[in-house]
């Protein structure tokens, strides 16, 4: 617009050069050189004019290149950030359940401490009985070498010997073995204190090969039948797991927020946490 304005000037000045060569008394030489040199400046503005033009052009296109990086840019930043998003997805899932299988590890260490200190009992007693009882072995094999043989029935291992070799093949990963052994140890002697283990542990076999509702069947057993074992807690809290791993997830979201008001303070309390946080995450 400024140099439509300018040319629209110069176009007038020529003009009344002109008008003012045919009425004034300017000589011809003068008002020739005056319309030259507005010629000139005409020419200048044409050409500043489109010195301009060109100008204006060359930073439309390098805006335009610009726009279109500045898109490109963005468009890889929005992958990278999906990407990112699904990387950090799957480590929180690959997590949750690394620590799942650390905080049972912690459970069953916990557990191991208490059956040795449990069996240190034991022994120490036994030590006492066979003491007492060495004085009288010599009288009784002199005894039975006299006398004659008689048939007599098969006679149950010892309670302690009897856990420690059920406890001992569940560790080393035999678990049908270890599920008989506990069996047996439950039939002869349901009323000592490691019976609540033993009923335990035959959920913790069912739990370790997937066979889930037949946990839930030993830990209820657990809670139902053994009202002071301190394996409530484990018990409440695999028992949760062991819905959630069933898709019954109301359910084991109670059964984990009964151990966290229950027994606040304890491993199965931390795991109860840490379990429901990660549901809250999905």
């Amino acid at each position: 617009m400024r140099y439509r304005k300018l040319l629209l000037f110069g176009a007038a000045m020529l003009a009344s050069a002109l008008l003012g060569s045919l009425i004034g008394p300017q000589p011809a030489e003068a008002v020739a050189k005056e319309i030259i040199e507005i010629q000139n400046d005409i020419g200048l503005l044409l050409q500043g004019q489109r010195s301009m033009q060109n100008s204006i052009d060359q930073n439309q296109a390098v805006t335009k290149t610009i726009l279109q990086q500045s898109l490109d840019a963005s468009n890889r930043v929005s992958g990278l950030m999906g990407s990112l998003q699904k990387s950090v997805q799957d480590v929180q899932a690959s997590t949750g359940s690394r620590l799942d299988s650390m905080s049972t590890s912690v459970l069953g260490l916990s557990d191991s401490i208490a059956d040795v200190n449990a069996h240190v009992g034991k022994l120490n007693q036994q030590l006492v009985d066979m003491q007492s009882s060495l004085q009288s072995i010599d009288a009784k094999l002199a005894a039975t070498a006299a006398a004659p043989p008689s048939p007599s029935a098969p006679s149950k291992p010892p309670a302690d010997v009897l856990y420690s070799s059920a406890y001992r093949d569940i560790t080393a990963g035999h678990y049908d073995l270890a599920s008989r052994e506990f069996q047996d140890y439950l039939k002869n002697y349901p009323g000592t204190e490691l019976a609540s283990n033993a009923q335990f542990y035959l959920g913790e076999i069912d739990y370790v090969q997937k066979n889930y509702k037949g946990a839930l069947a030993q830990y209820d057993k657990v809670l139902q039948n053994y009202p002071n074992s301190f394996k409530l807690p484990s018990a409440h809290v695999k028992k949760g797991l062991a819905l959630l791993a069933l898709g019954q997830k109301a359910a084991g979201e109670r059964e984990l927020r009964t151990v966290i008001r229950n027994y606040p303070n304890t491993d199965e309390a931390r795991l109860a946490r840490s379990r429901l946080r990660q549901l809250s995450t999905r």
